[in-house]
């Protein structure tokens, strides 16, 4: 290949949001310090062409605009499917509908660039800029190779990763582009969308930062009236959930079941201060990292869990300012990236290995779960006190590190809460990993600016979002997914409870996709933290 052709298509998107899309393109190509050329159809679409110096073998082309899908709702890697059979108009080419591919770039530019091309060091540098992308493709061609054995079963939900499907919601808010049966006109079409951030508790505020950023489609549904027509229309949206969701509190409080269960609270200390739960957390801290870290390693593979379960266990504790857990195991699974069996397998083994700082205090039954106390014993005092508590928050497994893996969550913890800035041979003992394991692992996160190497150490590279880094490797979408599925499962649940114990089934026990398939909102990390929880 010679020459990569970006297909910015109206079938794929609305034109508003195709024009987005050569923006988004254009700028990250500048960055990359890539030449390129573009011309637009009569029919709304845009191409994009990058000459190159160096013949580029068809597949790593193909791997290239793949990523790039990525980043653009309405780019069509048809152009580059096929080695054989991938073509694409070229400026001054007669368009079907009538008309002509029209050259945007200035003609004198376009010859310089067509003549002087780009090298392979400017390719090299859109590889960098997209390494996260190139690493999600890599994951979900994994994911691809391992089940076609097996031929599992259709997931649960709607909400996927790029290489499979998005729910028709997403796909209207990414694109534009409606199910005309379903709905009659573009009002009704961002209504619906509406409706589905506010049963999510977006703010309005929270859907404008969308708008601006990835749910372009949404934007162009408004079209020149987003400023006179969203705030009515949210008010509309959040109203009609209001009156369409009834009160559940029918489902607090009754009988408990350690595998299903809401997340609301049902009990907690008394009276517990924020000082006093912010105390214990940290003291609980020091005794994880003095002591119940390296006991769990003697589990093996199951300690590499438990060490993130417990770890979850303290983020719920300081974010919901309680405890007591007594939320289902879904909630966890959702925190650490697991299934919710094996969290349920994993909570008694962690209540023997703690010792006594997680007890059961009341069995699950029904629609609730098991209800564990968080509290330090007597004989870890001494060591919780002598020891300084440490920087930062602790976390369970962060979206990123589904992909990235345990070991890299348990590395960038050491640098990001370490005392001082550690080195290799100082990482591979703390996480109990071997060398070759932990400086893959770490090479794979500087490669995505995650860490930097400085006189032989490692440290974190503060510039670095990880909530944006987790959205282009595409977690944010599986962990939504997650959270609907277990959703769906929980309405299932609590409506074949309510069918056995009183024969009635009330609307609000059934699973509404429109409005109880999860999408996680635009906040900060406090804020969405404690969205995530009460979410899951």
């Amino acid at each position: 290949m010679r020459t990569l052709c970006l297909d910015l298509d109206t079938s794929k998107a609305r034109k508003a949001v195709v024009d987005d899309d050569a923006d988004k393109l254009g700028a990250l190509l500048n960055e990359a310090g890539i030449r390129y050329l573009e011309d637009f159809s009569p029919s709304g679409g845009r191409h994009i062409y990058v000459p190159l110096q160096e013949s580029l073998p068809a597949a790593e082309a193909r791997e290239l605009i793949e990523a790039l899908m990525f980043r653009a709702a309405s780019l069509d890697p048809g152009p580059h499917q096929n080695i054989t059979d991938g073509c694409i108009r070229v400026p001054g080419s007669a368009h079907k509908y009538g008309g002509h591919q029209v050259l945007l770039t200035p003609l004198a530019e376009a010859y310089d660039t067509l003549k002087r091309r780009n090298p392979t060091s400017a390719i090299s540098a859109l590889r960098q800029i997209l390494a996260p992308e190139m690493l999600r493709l890599h994951a979900a061609r994994r994911r691809t190779q391992r089940s076609i054995p097996s031929q599992p079963r259709a997931t649960h939900g709607t909400s996927t990763t790029r290489s499979g499907r998005h729910s028709p919601l997403r796909s209207v808010a990414l694109t534009g582009l409606y199910d005309t049966e379903r709905y009659a006109s573009d009002s009704e079409a961002r209504m619906a969308v509406l409706n589905h951030f506010a049963a999510c508790n977006w703010t309005l505020d929270q859907v404008r930062t969308g708008m601006n950023g990835p749910y372009a489609g949404l934007t162009a549904l408004y079209g020149t009236k987003a400023d006179r027509l969203l705030a009515t229309e949210w008010n509309k949206a959040t109203s009609w959930i209001t009156e369409k969701k009834p009160s559940r509190t029918h489902h607090q409080k009754s009988a408990h079941n350690y595998n299903t269960s809401p997340t609301k609270l049902t009990g907690g200390a008394t009276d517990p201060t924020s000082a006093s739960l912010n105390q214990l957390v940290n003291d609980l801290e020091n005794i994880l990292y003095a002591t119940l870290d390296s006991r769990f390693a003697q589990y093996g593979r199951l300690g590499i869990s438990l060490k993130f379960l417990f770890r979850a266990v303290l983020g719920y504790m300081r974010t919901n300012q309680t405890d007591v857990l007594d939320v289902g195991c879904r909630t966890f699974a959702v925190a650490l990236g697991k299934d919710h069996v094996t969290i349920a397998r994993l909570l008694p083994v962690l209540e023997h290995a703690t010792a006594g700082i997680l007890t059961r205090i009341e069995r699950g039954r029904g629609k609730n779960a098991d209800s564990y106390l968080i509290h330090l014993p007597q004989e870890y005092e001494t060591t919780a006190r002598q020891l300084t508590w440490r920087k930062g928050k602790i976390h369970a497994i962060r979206p990123v590190f589904r992909v990235l893996g345990d070991l890299a969550a348990l590395a960038y913890e050491a640098i990001e809460r370490g005392r001082h800035s550690p080195t290799t041979a100082e990482l591979v003992r703390t996480t109990g990993f071997s060398r070759n394991a932990v400086t893959t692992a770490l090479a794979e996160m500087e490669n995505l600016r995650m860490l930097r190497r400085h006189h032989g150490r490692w440290e974190i590279v503060a510039t670095t979002n990880l909530s944006d880094l987790a959205e282009r490797l595409g977690t944010t979408i599986e962990r939504q997914h997650q959270i609907s599925r277990y959703r769906k499962e929980r309405a299932q649940w609590h409506a074949w409870l309510d069918r056995h114990n009183d024969g009635t089934v009330g609307e609000s026990d059934f699973y509404d996709p429109e409005s109880e398939d999860y999408w996680i909102p635009p906040c900060g990390e406090e804020e969405l933290q404690l969205s995530l929880w009460s979410a899951a």
